[in-house]
């Protein structure tokens, strides 16, 4: 499950620090986690608005153990991408000082945390909420391990399918929330959180370029000093956010509010990533990155409010 975490003042992830807590809390990496929830929680309100258009108690403790199961899942897909980078991890300055590559915890009790949180989470979605949910959850640690961690000293197209396990989240909490799986309007929240990574990683992976290249990782922002590509790139997808709030009207799923909020939002990335690509510093970078950070919460309560 993957949202790229906070970046400080020169680009790095901002880190708990060291401690029982601090260590654990960064291997389960907490706050990108949080996100998580936050994404499964909204896929879960709009399916029950789709259905009743009111909660119930008894959706309210469905909704508790799809939570639980796949924060269980996201914490342990974490520990497990810590575990298969923990060289790469102590090559860059912002990750050296996370517990596996300081050497404060053994990789054999992560590897335990890891198995036990990735298979009670599975294990509680399908016997508590939904086994289509569960197929959600194990699909997405799954992709998140297996093919999207390793993918990284591979090859760059490691963006893409990195946005996978991180747009997978809202379609656990549709279908947990009792929307199906073959429904389109969950495959359109989907895209939703598909599209918005991409943008948002790009100006991460750019921000952070020189520590990914010397631990090896493959970027989009490999060699580009100038921001041209990487900008460019997070216009690109940026249109096309501003594109599916269009499609989301046109077909129905949300009213013209979202049309046009989702729409003015999208080409407001956009032209924000023009002008880091002109720019090409810092400063520009950043602020695309906090632009990111700030659509998302805007266009998902707008979503929810003018939902269909």
């Amino acid at each position: 499950m993957s949202v790229k975490d906070g970046v400080d003042n020169q680009g790095g992830e901002v880190e708990p620090g060291p401690g029982l807590r601090g260590d654990l809390a960064t291997l389960i990496k907490l706050r990108l986690n949080i996100f998580v929830l936050l994404t499964t929680f909204f896929g879960f309100l709009i399916a029950v608005l789709s259905q009743s258009g009111a909660w119930e108690w008894v959706q309210l403790w469905v909704l508790v153990h799809t939570l639980i199961g796949t924060a269980a899942a996201a914490f342990g897909s974490a520990v497990f991408n810590q575990l298969m980078e923990i060289k790469e991890d102590a090559r860059m300055l912002r990750t050296a000082d996370r517990p596996l590559p300081a050497e404060r915890v053994l990789p054999t009790w992560a590897f335990m945390l890891g198995w036990i949180l990735c298979g009670f989470g599975i294990i509680h979605v399908a016997a508590m909420v939904d086994k289509g949910a569960a197929t959600l959850v194990a699909i997405t640690i799954a992709t998140y391990v297996f093919v999207y961690t390793p993918l990284k000293r591979r090859s760059s197209i490691n963006t893409l399918v990195g946005a996978i396990p991180g747009a997978l989240p809202p379609m656990i909490g549709w279908v947990g929330g009792g929307g199906g799986m073959e429904d389109p309007r969950g495959w359109f929240l989907f895209a939703l959180l598909f599209l918005w990574q991409l943008p948002h990683f790009v100006s991460i992976n750019w921000l952070c370029r020189e520590q990914y290249e010397t631990a090896g990782f493959r970027m989009w922002s490999d060699g580009d000093e100038s921001g041209r590509r990487s900008g460019l790139l997070a216009a690109a997808f940026s249109l096309g956010l501003s594109g599916l709030a269009f499609f989301a009207f046109l077909m129905g799923y949300a009213g013209l509010i979202f049309g046009l909020v989702g729409g003015a939002a999208g080409l407001y990335l956009c032209l924000m990533a023009v002008k880091f690509a002109l720019a090409g510093d810092r400063q520009s970078c950043r602020r695309f990155f906090l632009l990111t950070l700030l659509y998302l919460p805007v266009v998902l309560t707008v979503l929810a409010l003018d939902w269909n």
